[in-house]
């Protein structure tokens, strides 16, 4: 579980980025303060304010500690160094204090006024398992399965996508495994990864797949050594699968699959005490989700840190981003990783770190929707487009383009969402019910897997 601590730093800061303080202009016979900006903004655009202090003779004070407020409260967040981002439509007052000194700036926020839909475009019912992961290529879909329905999480389905209007069934394997939590393919679409968990031999581990037939998979082989606890997620990365294994303090392996018939261990790298759901890995840079131990950022070629395959070396962290870190897509032209915090309590909410110095990465904004925790995301990153799957909650489709800061929810920024299976129960043994586990855009179009219903196909139209 998180910890208190935790909880209470990002309920602060929720907090802080929700409300404004109101404070009425004052004039002394100690100076003047005057406030600079803009005269409007549009909902989520992210604009700078400035002050300028001066004594009774007139003269520029440059080392004023200057105390910026929004009113009303709740019109918008304003940060410490004057970046304002506005919430609600309408007329806002941004503030400035400097001791008694206080100047103010009206600003008009204007609708950000998007909108859109996400239709159904497809289905491929899977009813006897519950469905896991995707991982889409070219003319293929492979989707695994978790835990038992009336069947057990044993198998990795394959689907022919050429149709999206109708995705077919190709082929099937069945693993020894309760659940087949993950599938990953290669980049060159030659080798895929599928995780085992809950094998009846006790040796989990991860299985090879041969994809020179991308639609009928043959089993290369099965890597297990040191992965008895079991694998919950995988990335392919050129010649390195990195895997993040069940069990507290197991850390990540990095294995080497340059022969795949003959795959070796070639690193280990430990980053906390907790469970590491999942790895990403672009640029060098490998993005831990280390559960309660927050976001580690590990080098693995990148060479800001002289890491490695061979010798990963962590280049920083950020713990207090809530506990229960599930998820990250790291997005390196915007400088920002969105990362998913999977508690079913609070609900979690979608954290968003910048890391443009990749040494110190800091917390900017969130995303929340009430109900439930986000899962799997998946950015179109040419259209500033986040598809966050979000359990009972379905697929949403926000805008993240531009600088982000503060809320997001209270920002216009949410584009479409889809309930494409109603709202139900969040796994069912039964129902049809909407249950997004996780999403991946391809050709323009958003393949979903679905726990309670397998895959389905939603075209979005913004």
């Amino acid at each position: 579980m998180r910890t208190a601590h935790g909880k209470a730093a990002v309920g602060l800061l929720l907090a802080a980025w929700a409300c404004g303080d109101t404070l009425d202009v004052m004039s002394t016979p100690s100076g003047t303060i005057t406030v600079s900006g803009p005269a409007s903004a549009r909902q989520g655009d992210v604009v700078m304010y400035g002050a300028e202090v001066r004594d009774t003779s007139g003269t520029l004070v440059t080392d004023s500690a200057i105390v910026w407020s929004v009113s009303p409260l709740g019109a918008g967040f304003i940060a410490a160094d004057g970046r304002f981002v506005g919430y609600q439509a309408g007329a806002a007052r941004v503030i400035a204090r400097a001791g008694s000194l206080a100047d103010s700036v009206t600003v008009v926020i204007q609708l950000r006024g998007l909108g859109g839909s996400l239709t159904v475009e497809g289905r491929g019912t899977i009813a006897d398992r519950f469905t896991s992961d995707l991982w889409v290529h070219g003319i293929a879909a492979y989707t695994g399965t978790w835990s038992t329905r009336t069947e057990p999480g044993n198998t990795v389905y394959v689907w022919r996508i050429d149709d999206p209007t109708r995705p077919a069934l190709t082929d099937s394997l069945r693993l020894d495994a309760s659940t087949v939590n993950d599938i990953k393919v290669r980049s060159d679409g030659t080798v895929g990864v599928a995780t085992h968990e809950g094998s009846s031999d006790g040796l989990n581990g991860i299985t090879l797949l041969d994809l020179a037939d991308p639609l009928h998979p043959a089993v290369i082989g099965r890597y297990t050594s040191g992965l008895g606890s079991g694998v919950h997620n995988v990335w392919i990365d050129g010649d390195y699968v990195y895997v993040a294994p069940d069990g507290v303090g197991v850390g990540l392996r990095i294995v080497d699959i340059s022969d795949p018939n003959n795959p070796t261990e070639a690193a280990q790298f430990t980053g906390g005490s907790s469970f590491l759901h999942d790895v990403y890995v672009r640029d060098g840079l490998a993005f831990l989700s280390h559960w309660n131990d927050g976001l580690v950022i590990v080098d693995v070629g990148n060479g800001i840190a002289g890491g490695s395959p061979s010798s990963p070396t962590e280049v920083s962290r950020i713990a207090a981003i809530g506990g229960q870190t599930h998820n990250a897509w790291y997005w390196p032209a915007a400088g920002y990783v969105f990362v998913g915090e999977e508690d079913f309590g609070a609900p979690g909410i979608l954290h968003v770190v910048d890391v443009r110095d990749l040494r110190q990465p800091r917390e900017v904004a969130t995303y929340a929707v009430p109900g439930g925790p986000p899962h799997n995301f998946w950015l179109d990153e040419a259209g500033g487009v986040l598809y966050a799957a979000w359990y009972g909650q379905g697929l949403r489709g926000v805008d993240v383009s531009g600088e982000l800061l503060g809320r997001l929810e209270l920002q216009g920024r949410a584009i479409a969402s889809s309930l494409y299976g109603g709202s139900g129960a969040c796994p069912s043994a039964t129902g049809s019910f909407t249950c997004t586990w996780a999403p991946q855009l391809e050709a323009g179009l958003v393949f979903v897997s679905d726990m309670n219903t397998g895959l389905t196909v939603l075209r979005p139209q913004f």
